[in-house]
């Protein structure tokens, strides 16, 4: 029997970074005023956060990013269950890797690797 899907961020990903805001309505809508106004200020002109290291695919403010940026946050966001919190995170992070790199790509291919334990 395998185990479920656990959620786990992978290295070399960086899809969430994409903040495009008219590609991430859903995520500004879960958002209070002065989050949503700090998310607006972090996108930079071609869509991506202005602290994300594209060619090293990471972010430069990781330890102190904003709590919206932590996926493990998610669920508190989206008013999710806590007990469905995996399960929620897994689906927005195949959903934006799928639109950032494509659903047969690397960065898939390993994410769905990952959440499986292996």
């Amino acid at each position: 029997m395998s185990r479920p899907e656990q959620w786990t961020c992978i290295s070399g990903c960086g899809a969430c970074c994409r903040l495009d805001p008219d590609e991430r309505g859903e995520a500004l809508a879960a958002l209070d005023p002065d989050q949503r106004t700090l998310y607006l200020s972090m996108v930079g002109p071609d869509g991506w956060c202005l602290h994300y290291d594209s060619g090293g695919r990471r972010c430069r403010i990781y330890d102190g990013r904003p709590t919206f940026c932590r996926v493990e946050n998610l669920a508190d966001l989206f008013a999710v269950p806590e007990e469905d919190g995996d399960r929620f995170a897994i689906g927005c992070c195949r959903q934006q890797i799928r639109s950032v790199y494509g659903g047969r790509g690397r960065v898939y291919r390993s994410f769905e690797r990952a959440i499986q334990g292996r």
